[in-house]
């Protein structure tokens, strides 16, 4: 290939660049089904620009994808969401959305390589879809927190009733969240660090 002079090739940003103070990275994927937020929390929370890999939906996804409750999106996740944020200055976590539709979920092994824990993102109106995502982080032994995206039309419930229907010990923490919102989707990643720190006192 032939590049003009006016060609440029650009790298990252400046502000792209891993902090010099970072002593060590942590994995962490955020998982959910369909439209449950995962983009936008890794959006929002990210102080990089994030990577995302959404596609437009069209009509052969029609009677294969579930969107219930999400009937106007009109993009989808197809591979991965990515995002950086720095917890303190020598911890930095990076973050994996994972795609939410079914058909996609044969990447999710790849992404939960090496993660030390997962945030899963619920949607009141569809408890259902967690079922099996939940499931998954149990079979692999991923430590998890759940995370209830606060949507507008959602219904609300007790964070007890929400630990009987998810079928949760009393150990994983429930927090609620906005994920359009930067602080509140840090409370969350804040949380599963608590959490994840937690575990490892109990194991040492």
């Amino acid at each position: 290939m032939d590049f003009k002079s006016s060609d440029t090739i650009t790298g990252p940003r400046a502000e792209d660049h891993l902090p010099h103070t970072t002593q060590a990275a942590v994995k962490i994927v955020i998982v959910g089904g369909f439209g449950v937020g995962k983009t936008t929390m890794v959006g929002s929370v990210s102080e990089i620009r994030p990577l995302t890999t959404e596609e437009t939906m069209t009509q052969a996804g029609i009677g294969v994808d579930d969107n219930y409750g999400s009937e106007t999106k009109t993009a989808t996740t197809v591979a991965m969401d990515f995002g950086r944020i720095s917890i303190t200055e020598q911890l930095v976590l990076y973050l994996f959305g994972t795609p939410g539709q079914e058909r996609f979920w044969f990447l999710w092994n790849g992404l939960f390589e090496g993660a030390l824990g997962a945030v899963v993102l619920v949607d009141t109106r569809r408890l259902e879809v967690s079922f099996d995502v939940i499931g998954r982080l149990e079979e692999r032994g991923v430590p998890f927190v759940i995370a209830i995206n606060d949507f507008p039309d959602a219904p609300r419930y007790p964070v007890e009733d929400l630990r009987t229907a998810l079928d949760l010990s009393e150990d994983i923490p429930i927090i609620k969240c906005d994920a359009r919102r930067r602080a509140s989707s840090r409370d969350v990643l804040m949380t599963l660090m608590r959490f994840l720190h937690s575990l490892a006192m109990t194991r040492a």
